[in-house]
């Protein structure tokens, strides 16, 4: 690898990282290439190489729950943190150890809770935005992600990582304190790559393809940068009446140019029960799209895995990639329609770069590195 920003500067504290029982794997990979890469490199700056902490075995701080009778917990922190730089990571919506998004939001304030005041600073990385997708008020709701972020600036938290974000400006809510919000763009674009799946990178036989309005900014990236088409779906209802508390849909529209015999990369945020996508899916092939790729970000399944295997079954799809940045079940990860985008090398270098008080350029202008990466 070459230098890094980060690699010129002294860090701001002792690096430290408290890994969430929801993010155990995660969490062990982006330490491991931290712990790798600076023993792999280490600095030509003697006072920097002799810092106590700089170079060690591991960088993860322990904790645990003590639990009251009553059902109540509160968090121990199992190791000094004095004057350190802290990072907690947290996967909100790991549902496999029995607990609902708000235990984990509230595990995670009760360990920044008992770190207050002892660590230099406190930053919380956060893949998936707890509450993200209640972004505006449109009725009378509660707006549960604002509410979040207020709370975690108020207990002290001075960086927020996130990685797209349903709707980025929801930062408005800690308009000072702000959010950094990271694109997965290049990490996709080189795994389907790597992935072997046969497609070539120009217009002629490559389309991207937004499932609803709300994704077009990110299929607008994915075209520009690769040089190809684009194209949207827009699901017309019939607000004339409601079926099941929901308007009906009319009819589903492609706004884009002949997808004939090309091959498709559906892009999205998330992969939540799977409908809009295997929609998508089946209306591309209606319309005679070779190979179809699915690239979402957060692949959470809430409704499993059933339609997925006879949507495949079906041919309506060749592929699905999704991220580690939140949990991947084993039996997702064995599934042959199934490949995962490794993002923690990613996560590393942004704690490395945020430990050191660098730039985050390298790591956040995606269209140089996915312009490298294709050798244009």
């Amino acid at each position: 690898m070459h230098t890094m920003a980060y690699q010129k500067k002294l860090p701001v504290s002792p690096l430290k990282i408290i890994v969430m029982d929801n993010c155990h794997d995660l969490g062990s990979a982006i330490n491991g290439h931290i712990v790798s890469e600076r023993k792999d490199h280490k600095p030509d700056d003697e006072f920097l190489s002799g810092l106590s902490g700089y170079i060690c075995d591991s960088y993860i701080t322990g904790y645990h729950m003590e639990f009251l009778h009553t059902g109540e917990r509160q968090a121990i922190i199992d190791e000094s943190i004095r004057g350190s730089d802290l990072f907690i990571i947290t996967d909100v919506v790991n549902h496999s150890l029995g607990k609902s998004p708000d235990e984990h939001f509230q595990d995670l304030k009760r360990v920044i809770n008992a770190c207050h005041g002892n660590a230099n600073r406190i930053n919380v990385i956060m893949p998936y935005l707890y509450e993200g997708r209640h972004n505006n008020r449109k009725r009378l709701e509660s707006l549960d992600c604002a509410l979040a972020l207020q709370d975690m600036v108020d207990m002290g938290i001075s960086n927020i990582i996130t990685f797209d974000a349903h709707e980025p400006r929801v930062q408005n809510a800690i308009p000072i304190q702000g959010i950094d919000n990271f694109p997965t763009s290049y990490q996709f674009i080189e795994a389907i790559i790597n992935g072997g799946e046969g497609i070539t990178f120009d217009k002629d036989h490559l389309l991207i393809v937004s499932p609803d309005v709300g994704g077009m900014g990110r299929v607008v990236f994915y075209s520009s940068i690769l040089g190809v088409n684009m194209g949207m779906f827009y699901i017309r209802k019939d607000y004339s009446s409601v079926i099941d508390g929901e308007h009906p849909v009319a009819a589903v529209e492609f706004l884009g140019g002949d997808i004939t015999g090309k091959d498709i990369i559906i892009v999205d945020d998330m992969i939540d029960t799977g409908k809009s996508i295997i929609n998508t899916s089946r209306e591309l092939k209606n319309r005679g799209a070779g190979k179809v790729i699915i690239a979402s970000t957060f692949g959470l399944f809430t409704k499993g895995f059933s339609e997925f295997d006879a949507a495949y079954s079906e041919g309506l799809f060749d592929r699905i990639y999704t991220t580690n940045l939140t949990y991947c079940s084993p039996e997702l990860i064995n599934k042959p329609y199934y490949k995962l985008v490794d993002m923690s090398r990613q996560i590393a270098n942004i704690i490395l770069s945020m430990n050191h008080d660098a730039s985050f350029s390298e790591l956040a202008d995606q269209a140089k590195l996915i312009n490298s990466l294709l050798g244009k």
